[in-house]
């Protein structure tokens, strides 16, 4: 048994050793790239290692004399003042030339009435004019007050031209008497 034993135990001390010599035979990972705040070391010579330096520290820096902060009325929550409003645009430069008319800024214009004034009747026993109206698609009839198309109002009647409106009053304008 002696020889069997001493044969095992060779057999583990050789399987150690192995263990040991792959260990160091197998390739190792890279080295993590250094961070920006690190020295960084000279290249490796074969067969050498790396000499790690350590970072430059300045130890008299932290004994020195350091300002103090001034006696300012600091807030956290106060937010800083809005910025002033930008100045207005300059207004246009306008020239006059002849004969050109400047429109006022504001709404614009009410379109005109699309009507035609084509004739008045009048009825002699009632003491009334009728104004005749058309559009082109259709005959309106309406007196002094009344309304056409419930869109106008009908404010004068007279012999060769009738005086109309909108409803609300705006657009006043005067439709001559066209006959056809």
């Amino acid at each position: 048994m002696e020889p069997e034993r001493r044969n095992q135990l060779l057999l583990a001390v050789l399987v150690v050793v192995l263990a040991v010599v792959a260990y160091r035979a197998w390739p190792r990972a890279a080295p993590a790239a250094p961070l920006a705040s690190t020295v960084t070391s000279p290249p490796r010579a074969a067969g050498r290692r790396a000499v790690v330096a350590a970072p430059d520290v300045h130890l008299e820096a932290l004994d020195a004399e350091r300002t103090r902060p001034g006696d300012t009325d600091r807030n956290l929550f106060r937010f800083k003042p809005k910025p002033p409003p930008p100045p207005p645009p300059p207004e246009p430069k306008v020239t006059r030339s002849a004969g050109t008319v400047l429109a006022p800024n504001g709404a614009p214009p009410t379109p005109p009435i699309a009507l035609k004034f084509i004739g008045v009747v009048e009825a002699p026993e009632h003491s009334k004019k009728i104004a005749v109206l058309s559009d082109g698609r259709g005959v309106y009839y309406g007196v002094e007050g009344g309304t056409i198309e419930g869109r106008y109002r009908i404010l004068r009647i007279g012999a060769e031209s009738i005086e109309m409106a909108y409803l609300d009053g705006r657009g006043r304008q005067t439709i001559r008497l066209s006959g056809s």
